[in-house]
């Protein structure tokens, strides 16, 4: 199979590339790699890292505003999604240290907290939550904790 015909089996059948892909590598047949299509699907694997990551902080910045700013209905329920979250980007942030990094990058906070904030006023009708994330980095990890209730 030449180079062009590897390519577009990549468009026409994605597992029988991804199969062939695996046997040449395995192989070392290094010249015969569809390089453009693998170096897409590298770069796709660590985007979807990061978006796992941004996904756990949206899920923690949401429920942490729901916590602070919808005291009567501030619960057990809530404490228990937070710290179950916080668990799991814990351990994920373990087996994977690199991500810590991406942490450092304020963008990745202010895309979650974007999508925290928006999913939190569709759930609880609080339409003055802050527009900006009123949470550190440090403070979305920390286990212990939990902002004043208002």
């Amino acid at each position: 199979m030449n180079t062009s015909e590897f390519e577009n089996l990549y468009e026409q059948d994605y597992y029988l590339w991804v199969e062939k892909t695996s046997n040449l590598l395995k192989e070392r047949k290094f010249t015969q790699l569809d390089l453009k299509n693998l170096i897409e699907e590298i770069e796709t694997l660590g985007r979807s890292e990061q978006d796992k990551l941004t996904f756990s902080l949206r899920i923690i910045c949401k429920n942490l505003l729901q916590w602070q700013y919808q005291a009567a209905k501030s619960s057990k329920r809530l404490i228990k999604t937070i710290s179950q979250e916080r668990d799991n980007l814990s351990d994920y942030l373990e087996d994977i240290p690199s991500l810590k990094s991406v942490l450092q990058n304020r963008q990745i906070l202010i895309k979650a907290y974007r999508r925290a904030r928006r999913n939190a006023i569709r759930e609880t009708a609080i339409t003055n939550l802050p527009e900006d994330c009123p949470y550190s980095i440090e403070q979305i990890l920390d286990l212990k904790f939990f902002p004043k209730v208002y």
